[in-house]
């Protein structure tokens, strides 16, 4: 590769070579083009997975965040990215019977697969420095659902109530919680046909807690199973539709999965924060690998489904953009979006297809199945990989997609011709975003392509990470877990207040330790007409209460986790004695008054702000999501700026072209042998990658011409003088092209340095309430269980 290239600087990703003529040339493609999306369909060892690793590479070196579902565990080998490439780097990853079966040692293998690695490498015009640079530019992290080999997720934060953006768009409302519904019945082998009882039910529970904006974990659904929040479902009343004996069956299925010692994996670890999965706190792009091989069918469609929803529902909340900002890749399709069926994942994705183009988001989806795929579905996608494929229904059925795709504009016994003859990590693209067709053979990848990756891989990869997650989880329970002496239980406390009492279990033991809490809550309305802020939020908290206490400290309160409140006790529950002042109004009304002195104080509702971009949050803006905003505000100024480029010189780049063609068609009469390799791949590279900049990268005859000619150039002008005139030309001519190629460069560094996010300071802003903006105020005793 010419080592003064940086295709990122020009926005275009790397990822072929293109035969013209008899040489190979660069195949670029504009990463924005895949904001209309791309399939890469192609049989097992057709070079599927190394080119879909290499959009993913190519991704994060230009700092573009990646969430990633890996069904097979091939996309876990972005992290074995060896830039000394060493055999010793290798080493550990290579599996001693492919030694033994060419008849090496362990270490000789090693090492010639470090040298096949760079000989490849440099055949593909690439060196290790963009090994260096790939494993710089993005945070790598492999999480593995349902299992400790990785950075656990946890799940019970999954079902979020939904933004408000969604919860107004009632159609997709509607299908966001019918995937939640079918995804969770799918768990336990129920039926998950939406007119059935089971899903009617579950989906009422999900509609009357979103709609209240309220979030609901597994364990509350299942006691609300039971004891549904309404009395009524349509025009039934509940035990007729539902008996109680049957929601109580259905219920202790859902349990057997939390009963299940091995599920405790699916509720540790970070919570699915898809704003979190794409950069960490500096900026860095996040490439998020979710290893998904190690689960049975129905827990890969459970997650597949929820983070797939959490995208729709995240992304609903995102304003619109015409930059990528991130992308989704699915290794494995097959399964999750079939064209006769309706599993949870297939009406989340086909939403994705639709609409996320708008937010910033393409999606890549990969398949070996192609006759298993919903073809309508994939009508939204603009950019097509096809590779070998081995059956003729195979790619009838690809070539049937591909015409629906393209409105029809396609040769069919061209493009069925031109799979049948393909090798070995050569594809067949097809952009909407460009004319005609291209074939390509898949650039040699950047990361060591060993294959699935098991557990002991995945937590020798993550093993700083999950040590740091294990050391927070660690932190977290010493300042949190309040020692109890259990032998200190007594019957229940007789209370004279006019207090209410709530209770919280967190077992089904045969006997309970109860602790007092009081919890405190109220409402608050923010308000600033300038800044477009009307919201009003509830603030609930809870304090630790011992009967030693003579008053309460607020600054030691602590966040209600879980609201799944009961208010009857159960049979042999055991209590802790409270502080005096609990029996008394009078005290207990100075409590009042003092939590809103305290909330007044202390409570503010904290925006963002970027004065230079005129940006300001939301109001219900995290910090991640504004982050999020504002580079996608600074990307677009980099695309403006970039395009402005592109129409400033693209007069000066089509007058060298021209000129260069009409000089080598001149020599190319004068002799057809071809005596310079070097100048013909120097020429073809420079033309291929400013072609494309310019947006000329769909025609090959310029490069032809370019190619052929140059082949011929030298061996001419050793033989006749009265054409050395020609070369002058020509060597001005490339002198002008790498000037321009140069000035370009240097200019989209400028670009890009200046609109850099660090230069773009996020500042504070604080809005307090009224005294007046706070009211129902609320004490109440909370009886919580001590596990």
């Amino acid at each position: 590769m010419d080592s003064t290239i940086d295709y990122e600087k020009l926005k275009l990703f790397y990822i072929g070579k293109q035969k013209v003529e008899n040489s190979f040339v660069p195949l670029v493609y504009k990463n924005k083009d895949l904001l209309t999306h791309a399939a890469i369909i192609g049989m097992t060892g057709s070079g599927k997975t190394g080119l879909g690793i290499s959009l993913l590479e190519e991704a994060a070196i230009d700092n573009i965040p990646s969430i990633i579902i890996d069904p097979k565990g091939d996309m876990t080998n972005l992290l074995l990215t060896f830039p000394n490439l060493q055999g010793s780097d290798f080493e550990p990853w290579i599996e001693e019977q492919d030694a033994q079966n060419n008849g090496q040692t362990l270490k000789e293998f090693a090492i010639n697969t470090a040298n096949l690695w760079k000989t490849g490498l440099e055949n593909d015009f690439q060196n290790s420095s963009r090994i260096e640079k790939l494993k710089n530019s993005a945070d790598f992290t492999i999480y593995t659902p349902g299992s400790d080999a990785g950075v656990q997720i946890s799940i019970l934060s999954s079902f979020k109530a939904p933004s408000k953006e969604v919860l107004e768009d009632n159609d997709l409302l509607i299908s966001l919680v019918n995937s939640t519904v079918s995804s969770i019945l799918s768990l336990i082998a129920e039926q998950n046909d939406s007119s059935s009882k089971e899903s009617i039910l579950i989906s009422s529970i999900f509609m009357n807690y979103f709609t209240q904006s309220k979030d609901l974990t597994l364990e509350e659904l299942i006691t609300l199973i039971v004891t549904p929040p309404f009395a009524k479902i349509g025009i039934f009343d509940l035990e007729t539709f539902f008996a109680q004996s049957e929601r109580l069956k259905l219920a202790l299925k859902l349990n057997t999965i939390i009963a299940n010692p091995s599920f405790k994996t699916w509720i540790e670890g970070e919570t699915l924060d898809i704003s979190n999965l794409l950069y960490d706190e500096n900026g860095k792009a996040k490439v998020s690998i979710f290893s998904i091989a190690h689960l049975n069918d129905s827990q890969r469609m459970f997650f597949v489904s929820l983070l797939l929803n959490q995208m729709v529902s995240w992304m609903r909340r995102q304003e619109g953009t015409t930059s990528l900002k991130a992308l989704l890749y699915m290794d494995e399709i097959f399964g999750y979006f079939p064209p006769n069926a309706n599993p949870p994942s297939k009406q989340p994705m086909l939403t994705l297809l639709k609409q996320a183009r708008s937010f910033g988001i393409g999606i890549i989806l990969s398949t070996q199945n192609p006759v298993d795929i919903d073809y309508k579905g994939l009508a939204n996608i603009g950019t097509w990989f096809i590779g070998r494929l081995q059956t003729k229904q195979d790619k009838e059925k690809v070539i049937d997609g591909l015409s629906s795709a393209n409105e029809g504009n396609l040769d069919k016994d061209e493009i069925m011709n031109l799979i049948s003859s393909l090798e070995k990590r050569n594809f067949i693209l097809k952009n909407i975003n460009e004319n005609g067709i291209k074939i390509f053979q898949t650039r040699w990848a950047l990361s060591y392509l060993k294959g699935p990756i098991p557990k002991d891989g995945i937590k020798k990869l993550m093993s700083n990470k999950r040590t740091n997650s294990s050391s927070k989880k660690e932190e977290k329970n010493e300042d949190t877990i309040t020692q109890i002496n259990i032998e200190k239980g007594i019957s229940k406390p007789i209370i004279t207040s006019n207090l209410n009492e709530k209770y919280l279990y967190g077992s089904q033991n045969s006997a309970y330790y109860l602790q007092p809490y009081l919890i405190c809550s109220c409402d608050i309305h923010y308000i600033n007409s300038t800044k477009n802020i009307d919201l009003e939020t509830t603030e609930t908290c809870k304090i630790y209460l011992d009967e030693e206490m003579k008053n309460i400290n607020f600054d030691e309160k602590e966040e209600v986790e879980n609201s799944n409140f009961e208010t009857k006790e159960r049979p042999n529950s055991h209590y802790y004695e409270l502080p005096t002042f609990i029996q008394s109004e009078k005290e207990l009304k100075t409590i009042e008054k003092d939590f809103v002195d305290y909330i007044y104080r202390n409570s503010k509702l904290t925006l963002y702000k970027n004065d230079e971009l005129k940006l300001t949050s939301k109001q219900n803006e995290s910090l991640g999501d504004f982050k999020i905003r504002l580079q996608d505000r600074l990307n677009e100024k980099i695309d403006l700026e970039v395009e402005k480029l592109q129409t400033k010189f693209q007069k000066e780049n089509d007058s060298i072209e021209n000129k260069l063609s009409k000089l080598y068609e001149k020599l190319e009469r004068e002799e057809q042998q071809a005596t310079s390799t070097t100048t013909d791949t120097i020429i073809s590279i420079g033309t291929s990658i400013l072609g494309a900049f310019f947006g000329k990268s769909s025609t090959a005859t310029t490069l032809g011409k370019v190619a052929t000619s140059a082949r011929g150039a030298t061996k001419i002008l050793k033989e006749k003088n009265d054409v050395k005139y020609v070369q002058n030309e020509i060597n001005q001519l490339e002198e002008q092209r790498n000037s321009l190629k140069t000035m370009l460069e240097n200019e989209i560094e400028k670009i890009n340095s200046t609109n850099l996010s660090s230069n773009f300071p996020i500042e504070e802003l604080f809005i307090k309430p009224k005294r007046s903006d706070i009211y129902n105020v609320k004490l109440e005793l909370l009886w919580q269980e001590q596990l």
